[in-house]
């Protein structure tokens, strides 16, 4: 059975993006940046919703091809195309990249990828990942926060039905006050 990982970078307010989709509070240092290339080098398929993929996919495909791009940037880009990566939507006709287009029931196919051997999965998207979040699929949360207010916007977590209880497994402290708070979901839950 593979392992299901959801993880972003989120506000102290719980949010992954600020009203009108803003991420401007969201930069990472280059030891963060570094962290997440680790974690994202190790997940073996992305799974997407439209509005994530939409981004990912406008600025990734390319980066390593542009003059400014870091070494770290131009190895992530390469990770990212090469990872595989199921993209979860009613709204596109088309996905490229590596990707694969899902239009059935998310989390019957989520459910189905989660029962196959393999590597772990990344699930990436508000709306996608408050759905997983409520059918009780997700195993891991890598929380990122950062030291910003925005008071709105689109929250990291969703309204469940029931407790999760979780246990911590990691926290670390990267440059900017930003931390990283790592949990499993306990057994028997």
């Amino acid at each position: 059975m593979r392992k299901l990982i959801y993880g972003m970078n989120l506000t102290l307010d719980g949010y992954i993006s600020a009203p009108g989709g803003d991420l401007g509070w969201s930069g990472p240092s280059d030891e963060l940046f570094q962290w997440w290339l680790e974690k994202e080098r190790s997940i073996s398929l992305f799974l997407y919703g439209r509005r994530l993929w939409e981004t990912m996919s406008v600025y990734w495909p390319t980066r390593d091809q542009q003059p400014d791009a870091t070494p770290a940037e131009i190895e992530f880009a390469r990770n990212w195309r090469n990872t595989p990566k199921v993209v979860f939507s009613s709204t596109i006709d088309k996905v490229d990249w590596n990707a694969r287009l899902f239009t059935g029931d998310a989390i019957a196919e989520i459910t189905r990828l989660k029962a196959e051997d393999g590597g772990p999965m990344r699930v990436g998207g508000a709306t996608l990942a408050g759905a997983v979040m409520r059918a009780g699929l997700i195993d891991e949360y890598e929380i990122v926060t950062h030291p910003v207010l925005v008071g709105g916007g689109t929250p990291f977590f969703t309204a469940l039905e029931s407790r999760v209880n979780l246990n911590l497994v990691e926290t670390r402290t990267f440059p900017g006050g930003v931390v990283l708070t790592r949990y499993e979901r306990s057994l028997g839950c």
